[in-house]
C-alpha cells in the first residue's frame, strides 16, 4: 500500500468487493517483496484501474492494492543465476513500473506463458496509456492550431490596419482631387492669362483657399460636437434606444401569442373534435377567448413597427398606435374572461386525459417549460406595458416633436382602457365570487345572479328551533344535538341573506323555510328586551350569543330566525354587517321616496345632479365601477374628500366603510377620524357640504315660507334650492311596505298629528309577538306615513326603525290639494323612529318643521352607525389607543347628554359605550401563551401513543390560535420585511417562528428512529395528521408537515420512502398539490373559495399578494392623493384574512397533546438532522 496516499477505506473495501466479483482479471500470481526478495503467492484481482491482491481467494480484506494509471507493464526474462535456473526458466516474468517518482516497481511472475500475456494485456489497457498517447497527441495538434490562429489574428490586423491607412490616403486624394477640379474650373476663364500670373500670387490664392476650407471644416465639426453633446441629442438617442427595445419586446410577445395559438389553442380544437374528445369545443373557446384574434392584431402591428425602423432615423410611430387604438377593446373581453378561463383550464385538468394530453403540449420545446396558465396571463400585462413604453417615449420627445400631441393622444386612450379593464375585473370578481357561491347551492339561488349583489361575510351560525307563541324552546347550547342538527352555513349580501345545510357530501341546501331573507323585510334585534321573561332567560342560556332577525314578507306570515354566534366578537361583527346592508336599503329606499315624491326625479338622477360625486375634479378621481349604493367608486381622493364620502348623510356604503376602516391609519391618523365625526354631531350644517344639504333638503317651496316665516329656528337663515312642489291626487297608489306612502292629501294643518306607534310602544298593554299576530292596524286614516307597523325594540341597531305609523283623524279629504308635510321631514321622522314616545322639549308639529332638528337626527345616526361599525369590528384599535378611547367615550357620554336624543339612538349609545367600556371577561379564546405557560402541566405524550385524529385536531387548535391573534394593522406597510420586523409585526413573526417550529418537529420525529419501518410508520402517521388538517381545513398544518417531509434530511431516505405504501405516497402527492405554490398558490385559492370557515390558510400567500400590492402600487398619487383603488385592494385582503380569523373551531383543548407539541427540547436543528440522515442512509458512491 502507497504510504503517501490517504483513501478511504469503506470506499476502497467495496472496490474490492466489486473487483472480487466482476473484475476484468483475477487468479494467483507470485509478487516478490522488496525487503526479502523472496516470491510470495497471493490471489490479485484487476477491477477499472486499480490492482487488488488478497493473501487467498476467500480473503475478504484484501492485503494492498495499486493504481496502474500512467504504469508501464513489460514482459523480462526469468533470472539465470541460482540453484533452480532451470525450474525459474519454466515461469514467466513481468514488471510494472509506475510513473511515480520514489515508486518501486511490482515484479510478478506466473506459471502459464498465455496466462502471463493475458495479465501483460489487462494491465497495460488499466494503464490509459494509450489514452494518455492519444491525449498528448491532441495536446500537440492543439498548440499548433493555437499558434496558427494568433499567427493569423495578427496578420488579419496588420491587413487591417493597412486597409485602413488605404482609405484615408484614397480619401485624401480624393479630397486633393476634388479641390484641384474646383481650383481648375474657377481659373478656366483665365486661362489665356495664367501663364503671366505671378507665381507669388499663385501660392498666396492656394494658401487661403486652404484656410477657407479649414475654417469651414473646424465650424461644422464644432457644429455637430456641440449637437452630440446637447441634450435634444442625449433625449433622442434615449428616445431611438426605447423604440427599438419596443420592437424587441413586441416581437418577443407575438412569439409568445404565437405559441399560445399554435401549441395549445389549434391542437386542442382538433383534439375537440376528435371521436373521443378530452375536451368540449366550448371550453376550448371559453379558455382562449380572443387569443387568435389579438396574435393576428399584433402580428400586424409588428410588421408595422419594422418597416418604420427600416426607415431609421426616421420614425413616425403615432399613425400605429391610431391603428391600434381601436382594435385594443377585443381585450376588454380578455381581461373580463381571464378569471373564467383559468377556472374552466382547472377544472378540464380533473380529466386524467386532458391533463395528459396538456402535458404533452407543455413539453414542446417551444413553451420553453412555461405552463399553459403563464401564456394566458402574458396579454394582461400589454396593455400597462404600452402605457409604460409610452410614458418613457413621451418623457425623451420634445415638445415641439411632430409626434407629441398624437402620442400623447395614444397615451391617454390606453390609460382609459387600462381603467375601465380593471374596473371590469373587480366588478366581475364579485359576480364571480357570486357565482361560485350560487354553484355550490344545489337548488340554485336565483337572487345571485342579481349583479348589484355585493358579498359581505359568510360563516356557520346555530339556528335555534323555532319559535311557538312567540317564546323560545327551552334548548342549551351545549347540546350536541343542536350544535349537529342546528348548524347553518350562512352567507350575507347587500341585500338578501342566505341560510344553508351542509349534506354529508358537502353539498348546500337552503332551508325551505326562511332559506332567502330579503333584508328590506328583515328587523335585527341583537340583545332581547328585559321585560320579556322567556328572552331573559334564553339569554343566560346562550350566553348572550344569540341574536334575532324578525322577518315581515308582504305575502306570507311573519316569522323569527334566531341564531347562536360562537363568541361575543363574532356576534359583533355579523349583527354590525347584517344592520349597515339594512341600514343602505332602508336609508337608500326612504330617500328614493323623499325626492321621487318631492321633484318626481330618482335618486340616481338626483346623485348624477350633485357633480362631486361622480365627475372627476383636483382632488379626486372615480372609476366607472359602482359601489352597493349605485355611486361610482372611488378610485383617488384627498383625506377630506374621504372623510366627506364618509360623513355624507345621503348613502353609506358599506364596503368603503369597510375599506376606509381597515386602511385610514395608512393616510391619516384616528383622531381626525374621530374629530370630523364630532364636527358632523356638533356642528353638522357646517361639517357637510352645502351641496349635499341643498339635495338633501329638497322642499317645497310653500314648506319653506311656512317655516321660515315661523322662525323658531334659528339656523335656518340658509337658504336651501329645492325642485318643485309636491303635489298628491287622491288616487295615489300606496307604495309596498317599508316604503313612505302618502294615500291621500293631507291638511295644511299639522297641529293634530300624532304619533301611534308611540301610544302602542308606550302601553303595556298593546305589546305583542310578531310571530303569532299581525301587527295593529288603524282604521283608514287621510294620511298614513308607513315604514313598519311592529313595536321598536329597545335595543335594535341604529338607523332599522321598526313600524311606525303617523295619523291626522277627522280631516277631510276634499279640502286640499297640497301636502305641507315637506318629505325631508317624513324622512328624518322615518329615520328617527321615536318608539318609546317623544322627548322633551320638542312637540311632533315642531319636530316636523324644524330642519335643523332633522339635520342634527341624521348626522347623530350618520355618527353612531360609524362609531358602531368602529367599536364592534375595530375594538383593537381602541384597545391599544387609550387616548382615542377616551375621547370616543367623551363623545358618547355628550351624546347622551342631548336632551333632545331620541330613545333609539339612546339606545344605541348606550349599547356602544358597554362594548367600549367592558373588558373581555368573557372573551373564552384561548391564547398561545396561556396554552404555553400552563404549570400544572402533566407528563408529557410520546408521539406513539398519540392517534393521528388527537394530533391533527391540536395542530389546527394551536394554528388557529396564532393565527387568530395577528392585528390587522400588521398587514400594512410591509412591516414583516422591514429590518425591525420584529418589533413592527410581533405576530406575524410568532406565527411565522410557529410554523417553523411544528415542521421541525415532525421532521425531529421521523429522524429520531433508528429502524427503517419505525421512520416508514411515522411517515405514514404524519401523512394522515396532514390529511386530516386538510379535511378540518387547516392548510397551514398541511403545509407544515409536507413541509417537513420534503426536507432534504428526509426526502433523500431511498429505504425509508421504500417501506411507505403506495397509498400514503398517493395522498402525500395530493396534499402537496393542494398546497402547492405554483401559479401563486391557485390550488389553495380556489380551495378556500369553496370551503366554509372555520379554516386556516397559508399566511405566506396572503402576505405575497399584499407585498406585490405593496411594491406595485404607491400609497399615493404625484398630486399627492390617496391611491383608494390600493386601499381597496388591501382592505380585501385584509376582510378575507379576518373572515378566518373570527370563525373558530370548536376543538377541546388537551393539554397532554399541546404540551408534546409546543415541547422545544424534541426538535433538533437542521445541520444536526442532515449529519442524522447521512449516517442513517450514507451516500453511495458515485
Amino acid at each position: 500500500m502507497q504510504k503517501s496516499v490517504r483513501y478511504n477505506e469503506g470506499h476502497a473495501l467495496y472496490l474490492a468487493l466489486l473487483a472480487r466479483k466482476e473484475g476484468t482479471k483475477r487468479g494467483y500470481l507470485s509478487k516478490k517483496t522488496a525487503e526479502t526478495n523472496r516470491w510470495h503467492e497471493k490471489w490479485f484481482a484487476l477491477y477499472q484501474n486499480v490492482l487488488f491482491y488478497f493473501e487467498g481467494e476467500q480473503s475478504a480484506r484484501p492485503a494492498g492494492m495499486y493504481m496502474l494509471e500512467g504504469c508501464n507493464c513489460e514482459r523480462v526474462p526469468a533470472p539465470k543465476a541460482g540453484p533452480v535456473a532451470g525450474r525459474e526458466g519454466e515461469r514467466h516474468y513481468f514488471t510494472v513500473l509506475f510513473g511515480h517518482e520514489g515508486q518501486k516497481p511490482l515484479e510478478l511472475r506466473c506459471e502459464d506463458e498465455v496466462d502471463g500475456d493475458e495479465w501483460v494485456e489487462a494491465i497495460h489497457q488499466a494503464s490509459y496509456s494509450d489514452i494518455l498517447i492519444e491525449r498528448e497527441v491532441l495536446m500537440q495538434k492543439y498548440i499548433h492550431l493555437v499558434q496558427i490562429v494568433e499567427t493569423e489574428k495578427i496578420a488579419a490586423n496588420q491587413l487591417r490596419h493597412q486597409l485602413e491607412d488605404q482609405d484615408t490616403e484614397i480619401e485624401r486624394l480624393k479630397s486633393e482631387i476634388i479641390a484641384l477640379n474646383k481650383t481648375k474650373e474657377r481659373m478656366r476663364p483665365y486661362q489665356g492669362n495664367q501663364e503671366d500670373e505671378d507665381p507669388d500670387i499663385k501660392k498666396i490664392k492656394k494658401v487661403q483657399s486652404f484656410m477657407r476650407g479649414w475654417l469651414c471644416r473646424r465650424k461644422w465639426k464644432t457644429i455637430v460636437q456641440d449637437y452630440i453633446c446637447s441634450p435634444h441629442a442625449e433625449s433622442m438617442r434615449k428616445r431611438n434606444q426605447i423604440v427599438f427595445n419596443m420592437v424587441e419586446a413586441e416581437s418577443e410577445y407575438v412569439h409568445q401569442l404565437y405559441v399560445l395559438v399554435n401549441c395549445f389553442l389549434r391542437p386542442l380544437r382538433m383534439a375537440a373534435s376528435s371521436k373521443k374528445p378530452p375536451i368540449s369545443h366550448d371550453d376550448v373557446s371559453s379558455i382562449f377567448l380572443n387569443s387568435e384574434t389579438i396574435m393576428f392584431l399584433h402580428e400586424i402591428f409588428h410588421q408595422g413597427l419594422k418597416a418604420r425602423i427600416a426607415n431609421w432615423p426616421t420614425l413616425i410611430l403615432a399613425d400605429l398606435f391610431d391603428i391600434l387604438l381601436p382594435m385594443l377593446n377585443i381585450y376588454q373581453e380578455f381581461v373580463r374572461n381571464h378569471q373564467y378561463s383559468l377556472q374552466v383550464l382547472a377544472n378540464c385538468k380533473q380529466n386524467r386525459d386532458f391533463d395528459k394530453l396538456l402535458k404533452q403540449y407543455e413539453a414542446n420545446p417551444a413553451c420553453e417549460g412555461r405552463m399553459l396558465e403563464t401564456f394566458l396571463t402574458y396579454p394582461m400585462f400589454q396593455i400597462p406595458r404600452y402605457i409604460i413604453t409610452l410614458h418613457e417615449l413621451l418623457a425623451h420627445t420634445p415638445h415641439e416633436h411632430v409626434e407629441r400631441k398624437s402620442l400623447e393622444f395614444a397615451k391617454s386612450k390606453l390609460e382609459e382602457l387600462s381603467r375601465v379593464m380593471h374596473d371590469e375585473v373587480s366588478d366581475t370578481e364579485n359576480i364571480r365570487k357570486n357565482l361560485a357561491i350560487e354553484r355550490t347551492i344545489v337548488e340554485g339561488c336565483d337572487i345571485l345572479l342579481d349583479t348589484s349583489q355585493t358579498f359581505i361575510r359568510q360563516g356557520s351560525l346555530i339556528q335555534v328551533p323555532s319559535v311557538e307563541r312567540g317564546k323560545l324552546s327551552k334548548v342549551r347550547l351545549g347540546s350536541l344535538s343542536l350544535k349537529k342538527e342546528g348548524e347553518r352555513q350562512c352567507f350575507l349580501f347587500t341585500k338578501h341573506f342566505l341560510i344553508c345545510t351542509r349534506s354529508s357530501g358537502g353539498k348546500l341546501h337552503l332551508l325551505k323555510t326562511g332559506g332567502v331573507l330579503s333584508l328590506i323585510e328583515c328587523t335585527l334585534i341583537e340583545e332581547t328586551e328585559t321585560s320579556d321573561e322567556d328572552s331573559k332567560g334564553s339569554g343566560q342560556v346562550f350566553g348572550h350569543l344569540d341574536f334575532k332577525l324578525v322577518v315581515e314578507p308582504t305575502d306570507a306570515p311573519p316569522f323569527t330566525v334566531v341564531l347562536l354566534a360562537p363568541s361575543r366578537q363574532e356576534k359583533a361583527a355579523w349583527t354590525s354587517d347584517i344592520s349597515q346592508c339594512i341600514d343602505n336599503i332602508r336609508c337608500n329606499g326612504l330617500m328614493t321616496i323623499v325626492f321621487e315624491e318631492n321633484s318626481k326625479v330618482t335618486v340616481p338622477h338626483m346623485i348624477k345632479s350633485d357633480a362631486r360625486l361622480h365627475r372627476d375634479d383636483i382632488d379626486i378621481c372615480f372609476s366607472k365601477t359602482l359601489n352597493s349604493c349605485k355611486v361610482p367608486q372611488i378610485r383617488y381622493a384627498s383625506v377630506e374628500r374621504l372623510l366627506e364620502r364618509l360623513t355624507d348623510l345621503r348613502f353609506l356604503s358599506i364596503d368603503f366603510l369597510n375599506t376606509f376602516l381597515h386602511t385610514y391609519r395608512i393616510f391619516t391618523t384616528a383622531s381626525v377620524v374621530l374629530e370630523k365625526l364630532s364636527d358632523i354631531y356638533r356642528r353638522p350644517f357646517t361639517s357637510i357640504p352645502v351641496r349635499s344639504l341643498e339635495l338633501f333638503f329638497a322642499t317645497s317651496q310653500n314648506n319653506r315660507g311656512e317655516y321660515l316665516a315661523d322662525g323658531k329656528s334659528p339656523h335656518l337663515c340658509r337658504k336651501f334650492s329645492s325642485p318643485p312642489p309636491l303635489s298628491l291626487s287622491r288616487t295615489s297608489s300606496p307604495v309596498r311596505t317599508r316604503k313612505l306612502s302618502l294615500t291621500s292629501p293631507l291638511n295644511s294643518r299639522i297641529g293634530a298629528l300624532d304619533l301611534s306607534a308611540s301610544s302602542v310602544a308606550s302601553s303595556p298593554t298593546s305589546t305583542y309577538s310578531p310571530a303569532t299576530s299581525p301587527p295593529p292596524t288603524a282604521g283608514k286614516v287621510p294620511l298614513d306615513l308607513t315604514v313598519d307597523t311592529t313595536e321598536l325594540s329597545p335595543c335594535r341597531s341604529p338607523s332599522t326603525p321598526r313600524h311606525l305609523r303617523y295619523r291626522q283623524p277627522g280631516v277631510q279629504t276634499a279640502d286640499n290639494s297640497h301636502c305641507s308635510v315637506s318629505p325631508a321631514s317624513a324622512f328624518a321622522i322615518a329615520t328617527a323612529a321615536a318608539g318609546h314616545g317623544s322627548p322633551p322639549g320638542f312637540n311632533n308639529s315642531e319636530r316636523m318643521c324644524d330642519k335643523e332638528f332633522i339635520i342634527r337626527r341624521a348626522a347623530t345616526n350618520r355618527v353612531l352607525n360609524v362609531l358602531r361599525h368602529w367599536v364592534s369590528k375595530h375594538s383593537q384599535d381602541f384597545e391599544l389607543n387609550n387616548e382615542l378611547k377616551m375621547n370616543v367615550l367623551n363623545l358618547l357620554e355628550e351624546v347622551l347628554r342631548d336632551p333632545d336624543l331620541l330613545p333609539q339612538e339612546r339606545k344605541a349609545t348606550a349599547n356602544i359605550l358597554r362594548a367600549l367600556s367592558q373588558d373581555d371577561q368573557d372573551d373564552t379564546h384561548l391564547k398561545i401563551e396561556d396554552i404555553i405557560q400552563m404549570s400544572d402541566c402533566p407528563k408529557p405524550e410520546c408521539f406513539e401513543t398519540l392517534s393521528a385524529m388527537e394530533l391533527a385536531e391540536q395542530i389546527t387548535l394551536l394554528d388557529h390560535v396564532v393565527f387568530r391573534s395577528i392585528p390587522y394593522e400588521e398587514f400594512l406597510g410591509q412591516g414583516w420585511m422591514k429590518v425591525d420586523k420584529n418589533e413592527r409585526t410581533p405576530y406575524i413573526m410568532k406565527t411565522s417562528q410557529h410554523f417553523n417550529d411544528m415542521s421541525n418537529l415532525v421532521a425531529s420525529q421521523i429522524m429520531n428512529y433508528a429502524d427503517v419501518s419505525s421512520r416508514a410508520n411515522s411517515i405514514e402517521k404524519w401523512v394522515a395528521v396532514a390529511d386530516i388538517c386538510r379535511c378540518m381545513h387547516n392548510y397551514n398544518g398541511v403545509l407544515e408537515i409536507t413541509s417537513a417531509l420534503n426536507r432534504s434530511a428526509i426526502y433523500r431516505l431511498k429505504k425509508t420512502w421504500g417501506k411507505v405504501s403506495k397509498q400514503t405516497k398517493a395522498l402525500m402527492d395530493k396534499l402537496q398539490k393542494t398546497v402547492s405554490s405554483e401559479g401563486r398558490f391557485k390550488n389553495l385559492r380556489e380551495t378556500l373559495k369553496n370551503c366554509n370557515p372555520p379554516a386556516v390558510p397559508y399566511l405566506g400567500m396572503y402576505l405575497t399578494d399584499l407585498a406585490f400590492i405593496e411594491e406595485g402600487t404607491p400609497n399615493f398619487t404625484d398630486e399627492g392623493l390617496v391611491n383608494f383603488s390600493k386601499m381597496r385592494m388591501i382592505s380585501h385582503i385584509i376582510r378575507e384574512i379576518r373572515q378566518f380569523q373570527q370563525t373558530s373551531y370548536r376543538i377541546e383543548h388537551q393539554q397532554k397533546v399541546t404540551h408534546y407539541l409546543l415541547d422545544k427540547t424534541l426538535i433538533i436543528d437542521e445541520d444536526t438532522l442532515y449529519e442524522l440522515s447521512l449516517k442513517i442512509e450514507p451516500r453511495l458512491p458515485a
